[in-house]
């Protein structure tokens, strides 16, 4: 009996969880007390409690560093959902947007980020009492963002996978292939295509489009002369060459306006090759909070329109 006094559950509360998240995804002690803000004993004596919580140690020395137990990872997911009943309860369940005073985060690279993210924050801020918009590079998006709370959603033709991630299909493009009308023709065909030299994007992560990846695994080799780290970077290489660029289609009213485009002429087998989605996706923790699915709502809206511009 006492040793079930000693693991009072009702002792948990949410700055515990809070700071065993941090620690877990810092692997560091210290970097945990500087993201929080408190100091590193402050962190010592709030692990403590809850190794005696636990009854497991939760974090090992590896190295300089620490990792999770098998059981804090376990712990994790847990931890993540109480904290997220803890601030539904805590909100409640209404959401004023005249009232609201919001400030999001938004993980898109700049086709997205120029496609949506000005309509956006210009249809929202007219709705709102403020609105504080920050956007981050999506690169190559991967679940930790969405769940570290890095970015509050995400724009992606890629959505990271994962069963704590939410996706829904925001608008559908296609790539199609640019080129400077002044300079030369459209390809012809096929082989005219894959025997021109081309330029495309490779982000700073080494992550190279959807569309480049589809043609290697049919196949397809094509001569890539330049590769830049942004859509915003093909056009000063493109204006005046014989080169080539496959892009998506909506870039043609903004970064790619002047040049001329076409389809592009591979076989229809590979259809699929140029079909561009879109996605946004966020974390599982905001499915049901109310100022969270206004937000997605209006980025729908906007989307839309986007779309059939």
């Amino acid at each position: 009996m006492n040793s079930m006094k000693e693991i009072d559950h009702l002792a948990l509360d949410g700055h515990a969880l809070e700071l065993f998240l941090a620690v877990l995804e810092e692997g560091s002690v210290t970097a945990a007390a500087t993201r929080l803000g408190l100091t590193q004993s402050a962190v010592s004596h709030g692990l403590n409690k809850l190794r005696r919580i636990a009854g497991d140690p939760l974090f090992a020395k590896s190295g300089r560093g620490i990792v999770a137990t098998a059981h804090a990872q376990a712990l994790a997911t847990k931890a993540r959902a109480l904290i997220d009943e803890m601030r539904s309860f805590a909100g409640g369940i209404s959401f004023v947007p005249a009232q609201a005073q919001l400030s999001l985060t938004i993980a898109a690279n700049d086709f997205q980020r120029d496609l949506l993210l000005p309509r956006f924050f210009d249809h929202v801020a007219g709705q709102v009492k403020s609105l504080n918009l920050r956007v981050i590079p999506s690169q190559s998006p991967s679940p930790a963002m969405l769940r570290e709370n890095r970015c509050d959603l995400m724009i992606t033709p890629l959505p990271p996978s994962g069963v704590d991630i939410v996706q829904k299909r925001l608008l559908s493009d296609h790539y199609v292939c640019y080129y400077d009308p002044k300079a030369r023709a459209a390809p012809s065909g096929r082989s005219a295509y894959l025997a021109a030299r081309h330029i495309t994007v490779v982000y700073t992560d080494n992550e190279r489009l959807d569309f480049d990846r589809r043609l290697a695994a049919n196949g397809f080799h094509r001569d890539i002369a330049i590769s830049v780290p942004s859509f915003s970077g093909v056009p000063s290489f493109l204006r005046g060459s014989q080169m080539l660029a496959s892009m998506p289609s909506l870039l043609a009213s903004g970064v790619m306006g002047g040049f001329a485009q076409t389809r592009i002429p591979l076989a229809s087998r590979t259809r699929t090759l140029a079909e561009l989605p879109m996605f946004m996706v966020w974390h599982q923790r905001y499915q049901k909070d109310p100022a969270h699915r206004w937000i997605r709502s209006q980025l729908e809206t906007v989307a839309t329109t986007a779309a059939g511009d």
